[in-house]
């Protein structure tokens, strides 16, 4: 495939990146918005606008892609969307529900990329600011960021994450509490018989009713800021996510993946935020859940990588967000030669971190614990495949999928042996409380303990 890259304009002036957002979500139905959450201070923001593609980027070759050029935007065009998780599960030949609209992407035609690094604003493709066709928004002192959030904006203790006075809307749920903790011993039952090592075991909320796709991005990105946050609006859906797990990410030839596994809640006061973090750490059962996971993603990676190229460049790492801490780890390796996007996806996708060990196994358990219901976008990827090979795409978990009518978050967590019912209970909640407090609604009584 040829390389079809946008030309790329330097801007000099700053741009007020929530500003410019909602005048082209005014203007256009197609849209979208790479970005790593309100106070980031380095990486890129790149927003944008384009024409939805059914073909998609799967013919895209990561072998040849050059490393990114310093100073330049990592993105110089080519596809941003996501991929579903039912629509991966049937590839890979797992059994999976029916898919709920399927993967989605949008052609690049124009974009506006910021380096929070330094300041700089790009405009690639055909013009976003400025001119007849253009936004001419008004400069800030400092430009809003993109690619991972300061230090003080992750670390921070959770709070503040209701974001309306009025009573909140109550959300539908999937299961209740007693039916969820009921499916973890069944996990449990499943392990203990052989069948699998760990199972991602989910759950949805529903929030019934229109609700106003672009303000309750701008609110899930301030009270829950991530290195991988987004919105993608293509037709009648759109993605708002507050995602903090790289699923795949691709340039010059290598292929890298950070998987989460492992989860504790914020503490009130820094003594008790400090605590739990250390708690997480230790955990041997947090420990065995990742390491699981980091297994299967060398495995699936050696697929598709030169041998004796997979590394583990991070094992166990801490990283603190507004509302949880999380357990990261970090595996790479070297693309083969004529490695296209498609062959990645079908050896990675759905990735081990929301499906358990050994894969198939795990999807094919999991199909009939969630009764043959779908999880839909929640549980897929999305993020950007450049036209010239390079990937960067995150999990959809902290996420929420607007149509006309409903609102939908996924939320869930690994099972191991080790699990305890009612933390994986409260583990599913603390996940899904801040997608939910973005579109002004609450967890159900049941799911709201302690």
């Amino acid at each position: 495939m040829p390389r079809d890259l946008l030309p790329a304009r330097p801007v000099w002036e700053t741009v007020d990146l929530p500003e410019l957002f909602r005048a082209l979500a005014a203007e256009q139905e197609d849209v979208f918005w790479l970005d790593a959450g309100a106070g980031a201070a380095d990486g890129w923001s790149i927003i944008g606008v384009g024409e939805p593609d059914p073909a998609g980027p799967g013919d895209v070759r990561l072998d040849a892609a050059e490393d990114a050029v310093a100073g330049m935007p990592p993105f110089r065009g080519g596809w941003v969307g996501w991929l579903d998780y039912e629509s991966g599960a049937q590839r890979f030949g797992a059994p999976a529900a029916p898919s709920e609209g399927g993967p989605a992407w949008l052609r690049v035609t124009g974009a506006v990329a910021v380096d929070h690094a330094i300041g700089a604003v790009w405009e690639l493709g055909k013009r976003l600011l400025g001119g007849e066709a253009g936004f001419r928004l008004p400069a800030v002192a400092q430009p809003v960021s993109s690619a991972r959030p300061s230090a003080a904006s992750l670390n921070a203790p959770q709070g503040g994450l209701a974001v309306d006075a009025s009573t909140p809307v109550e959300a539908e749920a999937r299961h209740t509490p007693s039916e969820y903790a009921a499916l973890v011993e069944r996990c449990r039952d499943a392990i203990r018989a052989g069948d699998a090592y760990q199972l991602c075991l989910t759950t949805r909320f529903t929030v019934p009713g229109a609700h106003d796709a672009v303000e309750t991005y701008l609110r899930l990105r301030t009270a829950s800021p991530a290195h991988h946050g987004g919105f993608v609006r293509i037709g009648d859906r759109a993605l708002l996510s507050a995602s903090p797990e790289t699923f795949l990410h691709a340039s010059g030839g290598s292929i890298r993946t950070r998987p989460i596994k492992g989860t504790r809640p914020r503490g009130a006061d820094a003594a008790s935020d400090a605590a739990l973090a250390a708690e997480l750490l230790a955990s041997p059962k947090e420990r065995a859940e990742n390491v699981m996971i980091v297994d299967l993603m060398r495995n699936d990676l050696s697929q598709v990588c030169e041998p004796g190229s997979i590394r583990v460049d991070g094992l166990w790492e801490v990283e603190s967000y507004p509302a949880v801490h999380q357990l990261v780890s970090t595996v790479s390796g070297r693309a083969i030669g004529g490695l296209d996007v498609q062959t990645l996806w079908d050896a990675a996708f759905p990735a081990g971190s929301m499906t358990g060990a050994p894969k198939l196994s795990a999807m094919t358990l999991l199909h009939g614990l969630e009764d043959a219901r779908p999880r839909g976008v929640y549980s897929g990827c999305f993020g950007y495949v450049g036209a010239d090979g390079a990937i960067d795409l995150a999990m959809v978990i902290r996420s929420i999928l607007l149509t006309a009518d409903r609102a939908v978050i996924g939320a869930g967590g690994g099972i191991t042996w080790g699990s305890v019912a009612d933390d994986e209970v409260d583990e599913a909640a603390t996940k899904a409380r801040a997608p939910l407090a973005a579109l002004g609604a609450s967890l159900p009584a049941a799911w709201r303990r302690g």
